[in-house]
């Protein structure tokens, strides 16, 4: 059986992380990808936080770009723009991430495609829009999280404000883009029309907080800097220290937390009318959170996991990546997969491929990340150029 989106075709100009994450979830379900890429240095991801010389294939770009294509060229050419033209009239989707009015400025905005391919889905990813105040403006992840309102959240009162150390924003915004063109080529299965998609980083920092945002506009409840603690604010659910790391306890209703404390042999604070109810532990959360963290630092994490876990109180060790990829979950899972390395045969890769798994026809990885440019012979081959076209446009430096 065919993978939902073999037979579509997709001209990917993005580059970093959210966008060309977002191509290649669908092309790990069969869309065909074209990457375009400058002729110099390419997606700059290629050389981002690399070790040692790996010709461009920078782990964050190995991540974000199976199943593509590598085809180079300088957009800034007219004969560039020409080639794009026609590549248009057999594609589906077209994805794009630079500033907003920039491939308007190369001739190649929607309205200038849509001439071309009538039903064209035509993806714009962004930090904060095609319009507004501040449409057209660079960002990034971590000015992203200060701006949407995260790092207000996060941290302690302590250490004020902190990102987090991954790229949530980023991800997220992948993730929404993907499905947003999912959606899109539904829709034209239905109707036969093409699509303007306009995603932004802001507004998807947005959706990810749309509970916090939801309680401060209807009740006007500002949660502010909470640590490691819960957003309920009960002393019950947090991170604890134990005698040799540390472990994320949530016990929320009162049965789980009479199950807490007994664990902890302790059950007689319980008496005590600051830890009676949850109110109570609410207006008393520095007592009695001391008290739980002077009982739960008498013990190992792994006691604790073992003790609490068996009693269906909600427990997580705090793990470093190398203990969770050792997790034996991960053999069930799929999520991560072990690939030859594009230049060296005697070495492998290991990247993150997606987060869900089908009874049939799922997420395949058919093709390694590309060299850069390692496709622009075949595919302007494809579209009718012969060889010495080709190395015409090489030397002109167009491709």
């Amino acid at each position: 059986m065919p993978q939902a989106f073999e037979g579509i075709r997709i001209i990917d100009f993005s580059q970093v992380l959210a966008a060309p994450f977002a191509v290649m979830q669908l092309a790990l379900l069969g869309a065909e990808v074209i990457k375009i890429e400058q002729p110099v240095g390419g997606d700059q991801t290629r050389g981002l936080m690399n070790i040692g010389e790996d010709q461009g294939l920078s782990p964050s770009f190995l991540a974000m770009n199976l199943n593509k294509q590598s085809l180079t060229l300088n957009l800034k050419t007219p004969q560039a723009v020409d080639i794009i033209k026609q590549l248009i009239a057999n594609t589906d989707v077209l994805v794009e991430n630079f500033k907003a009015g920039t491939m308007e400025r190369l001739g190649l905005g929607y309205d200038d495609l849509k001439a071309i391919k009538p039903d064209l889905i035509y993806c714009s990813v962004t930090g904060y829009g095609q319009t507004g105040p501040k449409a057209g403006e660079a960002a990034y992840d971590g000015a992203i999280q200060a701006s949407s309102g995260m790092m207000s959240q996060n941290g302690h009162e302590q250490t004020g404000p902190t990102r987090t150390g991954y790229m949530p924003v980023d991800m997220s915004t992948g993730l929404n883009t993907a499905f947003s063109i999912s959606a899109a080529l539904f829709r034209r299965a239905n109707t036969g029309l093409g699509q303007r998609i306009d995603v932004a980083m802001m507004d998807t920092a947005i959706v990810m907080q749309a509970p916090q945002y939801s309680n401060f506009l209807n009740q006007g409840n500002l949660l502010g800097l909470m640590g490691n603690a819960s957003p309920t604010r009960q002393p019950t659910a947090n991170v604890f220290a134990t005698k040799d790391s540390f472990v994320q306890i949530v016990a929320l209703r009162q049965p789980q937390v009479e199950k807490l404390f007994a664990a902890l042999e302790a059950s007689h604070l319980l008496e005590l009318e600051a830890f009676a109810s949850p109110q109570a532990r609410l207006d008393n959360y520095i007592e009695v959170g001391q008290a739980l963290t002077d009982l739960i630092k008498l013990e190992t994490t792994s006691h604790w996991m073992v003790k609490l876990s068996a009693i269906g109180i909600p427990t997580a060790e705090i793990r470093g990546l190398a203990e969770v990829i050792d997790d034996p979950q991960f053999d069930y899972r799929a999520v991560f997969e072990t690939l030859p390395h594009p230049i060296d045969d005697t070495k492998v890769f290991t990247v993150v491929k997606a987060g869900y798994l089908l009874d049939a026809d799922g997420p395949m990885v058919r093709n390694i990340p590309p060299l850069l440019g390692q496709d622009t012979t075949s595919v302007l081959t494809a579209l009718g150029y012969n060889e010495s076209q080709i190395a015409s446009l090489r030397q002109q430096g167009i491709c």
